[in-house]
């Protein structure tokens, strides 16, 4: 079985999003590039998590980079709800946060939840790759969401 394995370099747009009464929601991130849609299923700690992780790693950013503009955190939030398809390809177990500086992108690593047994190396893995603003926006929407 071949496992997943995906790069969006970069994203057009990236959003997360819970479908569903409360109590009841099924947490969503979504990235799309082009005609490629690529949609996650999260748990509402992740994204919560995920908010506050993406604003420390910024200001980490920040400090070591002192020359970058602080990045924005304005989002349109019509423009932030989840769109059509809504087909997740996995569960996200873990996400990771890295920067490459020579283009100035962030990359958000999802990947799979695994079964119990199964190494994570053989699950699923999606790089969203991402403007800093874009991080930023999620991570403020995210919170909203959540």
């Amino acid at each position: 079985m071949t496992s997943i394995d995906i790069d969006l370099r970069p994203v057009e747009h990236i959003s997360a999003d819970a479908l569903g009464k409360p109590g009841k929601r099924v947490f969503y991130i979504q990235g799309w590039q082009g005609e490629r849609t690529v949609t996650l299923i999260i748990e509402k700690l992740q994204l919560q998590t995920l908010a506050v992780g993406i604003e420390q790693f910024l200001a980490e950013v920040q400090e070591k980079i002192s020359s970058l503009s602080e990045a924005s955190a304005d989002y349109e939030e019509e423009q932030m709800h989840i769109h059509p398809p809504v087909d997740p390809l996995f569960r996200v177990g873990e996400f990771g946060l890295g920067y490459d500086a020579e283009n100035d992108l962030m990359v958000l690593v999802a990947r799979e939840l695994t079964s119990e047994g199964t190494p994570p190396e053989e699950g699923g893995v999606i790089r969203f790759w991402c403007s800093r603003d874009q991080l930023r926006a999620l991570a403020r929407w995210g919170i909203e969401v959540a």
